[in-house]
This record gives structure tokens, sequence and C-alpha cells, in this order.
């Protein structure tokens, strides 16, 4: 008999507990030994998912349940991998929808509920951390229900399943009062609620590549569900392309997923998701057919990028002192590499310099491949992020984010102050409990280096969450960074005396005995011009010691920046110096003279 299988995505914001529950689904679904030491969200293989605690990449498992074949999709919560989410939807059966019992549904629940429901698709809805002090679950089952109705669900969609749970001790119930200690009434649910895939093995083969993964031995793999017939190893094949032409292809290996292994397989049938190689420039929803029967299915469209960065050749003094890869031929390679699997990345060469404008769906997404780059052992400099504008019937047209904003009461007019400079406008605005919650829309561009001021201005006791809303017309100017910028004027090594006596009108961003650079910024002014200062000056050493002014001097800690906050802070005419062991930031054009010329000139620079 055929096996029975099921296709399920597990969906929500970021940090509502998606992968903890895939982990309890898994250690429930007998995939670990009885004395297997697990690591927790076990499906965030890779070392950047684990160090933040987010999924960054979709990845598929699979348990048995009861004889049922249950293959589990983990997506990703941030907005800027939405598109991955997009894709999931058109290859599985249902989708757990994750929501916060305190939280209620968050921007990205919004966006993620939105694609489900197009699709057809019937969710069970998760309340999940119901141990919360704060928990309020039936309001939260009430909030969802009314996003469901904005979202034009139908009568089946709106009679969704709820399931009240702590994904983080694997504790699923139907009622709030249940006595549950397992997700057993999770099991029973999605066995009830959703019927396996049907028996369409006999059928002429359609399979669509709803993901892309690469291997170093075998090359591109595609990845999709079977959606009738069965795909057999060494299998001649019509591939649709994107362009409308088909061409025959060889399958060279079929893998299936058993618990969290790829594992190979002869044949593969209906409903199964399957990971095929042997067709070298696959791509997304492009469909594999029978020879004699091409049957495409429509076309996923990739969304499109909304951010773009230039990567340039790091030409620092610095350069080579601690990477591998400098050439614009190891950029290039590195970047075609990343293009293989990373669909919703663009690459151009730039004209005359010797780099590539890499644009992408946010800040997360592309300084995330900046993060891998660097720890494989490339430099590079890396320019300001720049908004993608479009024009949409004659009109000049920007990305615009949802942003929810929760601050404690004090502070909530400074933010509402600081979103209102930014071009921000004001949707709804909730008081309660000493908090107020404040819905914007806000251009990309005026969230541009916002987070660090917002954390300041909340005394990071704010949270800030914001997805992509839609492209309306350009808002206009918006005032860019306050502060100027302190540069060094010289090469060499910074010493205390000088940042001491440069600290009363300045942050440091650097301390004392670290190697600088002429250009390099070495700190943030408090007021708003650039200041070209010499960091490296030392005390004269004289045979006289004056009463009480040769102390030990003390320092405040220089600030320093993750990658992603000195991509926000720097300016058109700098750039972000990225190695394996230092995040730097400097002028483009590290000659003071030189710059002073630009200026004049009125060049871009």
């Amino acid at each position: 008999m055929k096996k029975k299988i099921i296709n399920i995505a597990v969906i929500a914001h970021v940090d509502a507990g998606k992968s903890t529950l895939v982990d309890a689904l898994l250690s429930q679904g007998g995939v670990f030994r009885e004395n297997e030491e697990v690591v927790e969200c076990i499906m965030d293989s890779n070392d950047i998912e684990r160090e933040r605690g987010i999924t960054i990449y979709s990845k598929n498992c699979a348990i048995e349940h009861d004889g049922i074949k249950i293959n589990i999709v983990d997506t990703p919560g941030h907005a800027d991998f939405s598109s991955e989410v997009e894709r999931i939807m058109k290859t599985v059966d249902t989708t757990i929808l994750l929501v916060d019992s305190s939280e209620g549904p968050m921007p990205q629940t919004r966006f993620v509920l939105q694609k489900a429901l197009q699709n057809g698709l019937r969710p069970i809805l998760f309340i999940n951390k119901i141990d919360k002090k704060d928990q309020r679950a039936e309001e939260v089952v009430d909030m969802t229900f009314d996003l469901f109705v904005e979202l034009d669900a139908n009568d089946e969609q709106l009679d969704f399943p709820i399931v009240y749970g702590i994904a983080r001790e694997g504790i699923a119930k139907l009622e709030m009062e249940d006595e549950s200690n397992s997700l057993d009434p999770l099991f029973e649910l999605i066995k009830n609620h959703v019927n396996p895939y049907p028996d369409m093995d006999a059928d002429p083969l359609q399979l669509q590549i709803s993901s892309l993964d690469y291997d170093e031995y075998v090359g591109r793999l595609g990845i999709g569900r079977i959606t009738r017939g069965t795909l057999k190893k060494g299998q001649q094949v019509a591939v649709s392309r994107r362009d409308g032409s088909v061409v025959k292809a060889k399958i060279s290996k079929v893998m299936v997923n058993e618990g969290l292994n790829r594992v190979e397989k002869d044949e593969a049938s209906s409903g199964d998701i399957v990971i095929l190689a042997g067709i070298s420039d696959i791509s997304i929803g492009e469909t594999i057919c029978d020879v004699d029967h091409v049957d495409p299915m429509e076309m996923i469209e990739i969304e499109e990028p909304t951010l773009a960065m230039n990567f340039l050749v790091n030409d620092s003094p610095f350069c080579g002192k601690s990477g591998k890869f400098l050439t614009s031929r190891h950029l290039k390679a590195r970047l075609e590499r990343e293009l293989e699997v990373n669909v919703g990345l663009r690459v151009e060469e730039l004209e005359g310099r010797d780099g590539f404008k890499v644009s992408g769906r946010g800040e997360l997404h592309l300084s995330i491949l900046l993060e891998n780059m660097r720890r494989e052992g490339y430099e590079l400099g890396v320019s300001k992020p720049e908004v993608l504008f479009k024009n949409i019937d004659g009109t000049l047209c920007e990305p615009m984010e949802k942003v929810i904003a929760t601050v404690p009461d004090e502070f909530c007019g400074t933010v509402i102050s600081s979103l209102n400079q930014r071009k921000g406008i004001m949707e709804t605005m909730h008081s309660e409990n000493g908090y107020t919650k404040i819905e914007y829309l806000v251009p990309t561009r005026g969230l541009l280096g916002y987070r660090s001021g917002f954390i300041n201005e909340t005394r990071g006791e704010g949270t800030l969450v914001k997805s992509f809303h839609s492209y309306q017309p350009h808002c206009g100017e918006i005032q860019g960074r306050l502060n100027g910028v302190l540069i060094s004027q010289d090469a060499g090594v910074t010493m205390a005396y000088a940042l001491f006596n440069l600290s009363d009108r300045a942050t440091m961003l650097v301390d004392p005995a670290v190697p600088v650079y002429e250009g390099m910024l070495v700190g943030i002014n408090s007021r708003k011009d650039d200041m070209v200062v010499n960091a490296c000056k030392n005390k004269k050493l004289t045979n006289v010691r004056a009463s009480g002014s040769d102390d030990a001097i003390k320092l405040n800690a220089a600030k320093s920046f993750t990658l992603e906050e000195a991509l926000e802070f720097i300016e058109d005419d700098e750039l972000v110096e990225v190695t394996p062991d230092s995040i730097r930031l400097r002028k483009k054009i590290l000659n003071a003279n030189e710059r002073a010329k630009s200026y004049k000139s009125g060049k871009a620079v």
C-alpha cells in the first residue's frame, strides 16, 4: 500500500516559537534515540541562525506518526526572508499558524497568513506560550479571527481549529483547562483536519521547484513536491523553463526527508517533497514533467528587491591583514555561488569600479550574506544601503514598511516625534498597563539608522518590529545623520592620552592601542560637522612631573557597532570595511585634501 503523506508548514512572526515547536514535533515523533543529546532549535543548523536565534532558510524534515509520513517545513519569520515563506505555501497541505498568547498577531503574522489563505490552505491556529503571566489567549483568538476576516478568508478557512500550548515543553491542548503533557492532541488534530495527499502515482509526472540548495559534489539541487506521478533516479524528464521553452534533462539523484536526514531513493511518489539533482541550471518556479506530457504549473513570482548596497574591493591600508579573498574575481565567484540558492538576490557589476551592486529584500537579508562572507575569509568595503525606487504609472514610488512600536508611556512622545520626522504616518495608538503600542507606516529610507536611535529614546525598554508593506509615492526629503564624525589624520596606534582629550566632545569608536589609518572614523562628534583629529598623539615626556596631572587616565569603553548598526550609521561618503576579524568605518576618500577637493567640485563620493 502507498504510504499516506501530509505536508505541513509552521508559520509565524519572529520569536513566536516556530523552531521550538518543530523540535518538539521531532522529539515526540520518535526521530531521536533515547540516549541522543539534542540541541535546541535543531533545524537552525547554520552558525548565524544559532547565534541570533532566528531562522534564515526554510528547512524540511519528516516524522512518522500512526503510519502517516508528515513532512514538516520550518519557515523564517523575518520579513526579509518572506519570499521563502511564499514559495513554501505551494508545497504544503496545511499550515500551523503560531501566535504568541500575549503579543497577539504581529505584522509578519498578517503576511504569512495572507499567503496561506491565498493558496487555499486551511490553517491550524496554535496559541503558544500560554504559561506567560500576561497571557490573554482568548482575546488573541478573537484578534486572529478578525485578521482572518480582514484577509478575506472563506467560510471553510474561518472555521479554523485552535490549539493552546507551550512549544518549549512540548505541550498542546484543545481547551485551556485540559490536562495534557504532550503534543498528541496536535498530532490527532492534524490527522483529522487534513486529508492525506491523494494517490496520483499513475498520472504523468508533474513537479514544481519551490526551493534550491547546493551541493559541492553534485551541484545545484531542486526541491519541490511531486504534484502527480512518480520520480525515478535516471529518469528522462522535460523541464518547462521560466522563459516558456522546454528542454530535456536526466535526473541523477532523488532524495527524500526521513527525520532530519536526506535519504537517497530509487523512486519517490506523488505528494512527497523531494530533493533532486542532475539539472545544473534549474530555477525556482520551473516545472519538471513527463517527456510526453508537458504541463507547466503557474510560474512562482519572485519578489523584487527593495534595498541595494555596493560591495567593493577593499582598498584600505589594512587590506589583506586578516582576509584570504581580496580581489574582484574572488567577490564575483562568491556572489555567483550565492545566486545558486539565494533567489531574492540580484547582482550587477559596477561600471568603472572594482565592485558589484547587490540588491536584496532588506538590511538583514544583505547583512547575513556579508556576515557569512567575512567568516569565510573575504575582505570588502560596503557602501551605505540605498532604497530601490519604482516608477508606477508615471509616479516615483518607494517601499513603505509597517512598524509596530511598543514603548513605555513616558517615551511615547519622543518616539512619535522621531517617526513623524522620518515621514511616518500613524495608523493606530493604544495604551495599556503603562505601555503604548503605536502602529505606523514609514518609508524604508526613514528607518535606515533608526534602530539604535530608538533604543536610546526608550532606554532599551521599547520593542520595534517592521515588515515590508507596499510601494507608495515618494515622501520627499528625510533628514540624515545629525552628528558629524572624527576622522583620523594619520596612520598609527591610538593613544589613551589623545582619546581622553577627544572624549570631551565626542563618543569614541576605538579603544587605546588600536591601529588606525588616515581617513578611518575614530569617533562620533557631538556637533554636526566632521573633524579631522590626531588620535595617535601621546603626552610629551619631560623629567619634570606635574602634581595631580599625571594620574592614570580613565576612559569610557568605545562604542562598538554590529555589522547592521555600522551599515545603518554611515553616510553616502563613507564605507564599512568588513574583514574576518574587524568591522571598521572609514571615508571613501581617505586623504583629507583630496576629500575637500571632491566636496568643492560637487562630485558624488
